[in-house]
């Protein structure tokens, strides 16, 4: 896809691996570890050859016969090193695998939580997850045990070449002539795995993004009855992961099967040579039995590295796409140097001259030259239609972006001069769009102030009239509230909000309609409590109701990113214009009652 293909470099080896290096640095010891056993086990093997040539030279002739025993025994001796030094190569390796693939992940998700939300407008969440899950899995099956199964063949390799100089340097001769017709087919097939490789994550990034936007959204899906749709667009997306899966397989499998062949082809017309030497008298039995086991080690080294490297590769795409996103860089950043935001907080908001375009929108402005300034402890109402820049408003002064022009000040300083959770900390939200997390509800309301008594929790959620229905839940405060608060109602879910906010206690509140969603009883109660919190605290809210309107201090009507009237409900209806208009539109109907 296109938009995956925008900033992406072009692997071009598994050098791309080496990025892991910081990763690994913290757990020399275990490294070490298990590069001594893997040194160890590898000697095992090698001895284990020279063994069998001492005892078909010499054991098996009657003059020394008694040697037999000794010659079992050291071979045993080797098997039981071999296996104790493997086992412990295993574990060593695995747990590095495990410990960094978790620092992995802790670092992904730290990084993705920096990242501004100009990011996710042109990044997929299922993609994120895509990486965050299955490319960190790929990551832990090379670091874990391919990378190790290849450093270890690749000894082998070494140490099995060095032993067939040491039996026969004119056989090993015969043997290195044959190499370049392997390592060659492994070069030229091993980049198209790699880029097989990267484009298979790919696609199992498109069907994990599809996956997760359809099951976030099950009941709209179902409401419009559209599962048929989203059946066919899935598949689509899975068959295209298959197709791509099924190239990269056919790619590692053919490479595979030709070096197998090459190698083996090889070994055989070396050892056909052998044979003639042998019946020449020129070489003994057990000099080429041990050359034979030496070159069946080397070829099976060669093989096991050839299937392992196709994993490497696989695992050498994964890292590029995780590397790629944590070098991400989030748009809005703390300053080398921040200023300090001025104690004890005023509450005090100005806009100046604000001009700003959304990232994917470029060309129209959000806002258009905005000049704002809302006094400590006074509530403004923004009103307008749809696309007027209410929201923005919202999203500049949490800065989740940063205005091309102009400047917004939060106690007389510029918030972009301060760090991000300094100024973020300044402000309470209650969206219009509930969010609820799958925890309990005393973990939900305690999400505005984590080190919040239960006092403070049970008391803001009484301030919101939440306690009345947390406290008939099976286990009250400590209920279970599902992904997303599906067992709570829409009103429930806004009072939780609500007492989220309450308890957060921060100077300036932003409300986008907070009151939207509940019912008539409820919406009294509610808005008692935020009056009652309101009367200290600076508010903007995002308005839709006569009653929310009318209770504001100060009216501020927008229109396409602009101040078009200030002022109070009654002035503003007298004046006619725009606010006129939407009173009569929106607000009849509660005028009526």
């Amino acid at each position: 896809m296109a938009r995956e293909a925008q900033g992406r470099t072009r692997g071009s080896d598994v050098r791309v691996l080496k990025r892991l290096l910081p990763f690994m640095a913290p757990y020399k010891g275990y490294i070490a570890a298990a590069a001594l056993f893997l040194l160890l086990s590898t000697a095992a093997t090698l001895t284990i050859p020279r063994a069998v040539q001492q005892m078909i030279d010499h054991g098996f002739s009657k003059e020394n016969a008694g040697l037999i025993d000794q010659y079992f025994l050291f071979v045993f001796a080797v098997a039981v090193v071999l296996g104790l030094a493997t086992a412990i190569r295993f574990y060593f390796v695995t747990w590095i695998g495990e410990r960094v693939v978790a620092d992995i992940r802790k670092a992904l998700y730290d990084h993705i939580l920096k990242l501004s939300p100009a990011f996710f407008e042109v990044t997929r969440t299922g993609e994120v997850l895509s990486r965050l899950t299955t490319d960190t899995t790929l990551i832990q099956t090379a670091v874990g045990s391919s990378v190790s199964i290849a450093l270890r063949n690749m000894l082998m390799m070494v140490g099995g070449l060095t032993m067939l100089f040491i039996t026969s340097a004119k056989l090993t001769g015969l043997v290195l002539v044959a190499v370049p017709l392997v390592v060659l087919p492994l070069i030229f097939m091993g980049r198209l795995v790699r880029n097989l490789s990267r484009k298979s994550q790919d696609r199992v990034a498109d069907t994990s993004a599809y996956a997760s936007e359809t099951i976030n959204a099950v009941q709209t899906v179902q409401s419009f009855t559209h599962e048929p749709i989203d059946r066919q667009r899935f598949s689509r997306t899975v068959e295209a992961a298959f197709a791509t899966a099924r190239k990269r397989v056919i790619a590692r499998a053919g490479m595979t099967a030709l070096v197998i062949v090459l190698v083996f082809s090889s070994i055989v017309g070396v050892l056909w040579v052998g044979a003639q030497a042998v019946l020449a008298g020129t070489m003994t039995p057990g000099v080429l039995v041990q050359f034979i086991f030496y070159a069946v080690m080397v070829a099976s080294g060669l093989g096991a590295l050839t299937e392992v490297w196709g994993e490497v590769l696989q695992a050498a795409g994964a890292a590029e796409r995780l590397m790629e996103l944590l070098a991400t860089k989030p748009q809005i950043e703390a300053p080398a140097n921040p200023v300090v935001l001025p104690k004890p907080a005023r509450g005090a908001v100005r806009f100046e001259h604000v001009t700003f375009e959304y990232p994917m929108r470029p060309g129209t402005s959000a806002l258009k030259d905005f000049t704002l300034e809302i006094k400590p402890g006074e509530t403004v109402a923004l009103v307008g239609p749809s696309g007027a820049g209410k929201t923005t408003v919202f999203q500049l002064l949490q800065r989740f972006f940063d205005p091309q022009q102009g400047r917004i000040l939060i106690d007389g300083v510029d918030i972009t001069r301060a760090a991000p959770e300094d100024v973020r900390a300044r402000l309470a939200l209650v969206p219009q769009e509930t969010v609820i997390f799958g925890d309990s509800a005393f973990e939900n309301v305690r999400y505005g102030r984590p080190e919040a008594s239960e006092a403070d929790i049970r008391a803001a959620a009484e301030a919101a009239q939440a306690t009345e229905f947390i406290e008939k839940l099976p286990k009250g405060f400590h209920t279970y509230l599902g992904e997303r608060g599906v067992t709570l109602s829409g009103g429930q879910r806004q009072r939780v909000a609500i007492a989220r906010a309450i308890l957060r206690d921060a100077p300036i509140l932003l409300l986008d309609e907070a009151t939207s969603a509940l019912d008539a009883e409820s919406e009294r109660l509610v808005q008692i409590a935020l009056e009652n919190l309101m009367q200290k605290k600076t508010t903007i809210v995002i308005a839709h109701r006569l009653a929310t309107v009318q209770r504001a201090d100060r009216i501020v009507v927008m229109d396409e990113g602009r101040i078009v009237a200030e002022g109070t409900h009654r002035d503003l209806v007298a004046g006619g214009g725009l606010y006129a208009r939407l009173a009569r539109l929106q607000f009849a109907g509660l005028a009526a009652e």
